[in-house]
């Protein structure tokens, strides 16, 4: 079994005063009968969405789990080719992804997974910089000078900046979509040429064993005597 760390966060000033750890995209190849994991430190009281697919490989399926810090078992499915699981509120420690193939003794599997973060720190930030926004514009804008407020600027511009996140999250799932797509369809067209060669072979001996066949039945085998 492989481990491999993604981020560490040093959690020193405590799980609130943590950033959350930027979003991730990971693709890696998980050998036949192999089981591997990967190590992803939250901070605490946030919100860890994880996504996978399979996208290559036979059969297309996996084991996947999920544990805690506290070693508490979240998610456990068998056989899944895809799979969408969010934790929320998060334990500050390190979570544990694990990737199983141990019951495919011949096949490789090709798998991409996205970890997604939300704070709630950064949702309160966000409250507080739009109450000093606000008060600043009281502060500062005339009254009935404007038509256009700035409040409506900043709200466009966060409705904006949220819908272009979702919209890149969407196109990485879809990306993986098309992979997995497309190496089903070479998977299947290897298989095609091939038993179409079988054929084209087994056509051309069947050929030549008629050709042969017919022959041998004018042959005159009888003996002439002078």
């Amino acid at each position: 079994m492989a481990a491999r760390w993604l981020w560490l966060l040093a959690l020193c000033t405590g799980p609130a005063a943590a950033p959350p750890p930027p979003d991730a995209e990971v693709t890696f190849v998980l050998p036949a009968g192999r089981r591997e994991c990967f190590y992803q430190g939250a901070p605490g009281n946030a919100s860890l969405e994880a996504e996978y697919q399979v996208i290559g490989g036979a059969g297309l399926d996996v084991d996947f789990s999920l544990e805690s810090p506290s070693g508490l078992l979240l998610v456990s499915e068998s056989r899944r080719s895809d799979g969408a699981h969010t934790v929320e509120p998060t334990e500050a420690g390190d979570y544990k992804l694990c990737f199983d193939n141990s019951f495919s003794t011949i096949s490789e599997k090709l798998v991409f997974f996205e970890l997604i973060f939300d704070s709630a720190q950064e949702e309160e930030e966000e409250e507080e910089e739009e109450e000093e926004g606000d008060g600043w514009v009281e502060a500062a804008e005339p009254e009935d000078t404007l038509d256009v407020k700035i409040e409506d600027i900043k709200e466009s511009i966060e409705t904006m900046k949220s819908r272009l996140e979702r919209s890149i999250q969407m196109q990485t799932l879809l990306r993986a979509f098309e992979a997995r797509d497309r190496n089903l369809q070479e998977s299947n067209l290897g298989r095609v040429n091939f038993w179409s060669a079988v054929n084209l072979g087994v056509l051309v001996v069947v050929a030549f064993l008629q050709v042969y066949m017919l022959k041998s039945l004018f042959e005159d085998k009888r003996t002439v005597r002078t």
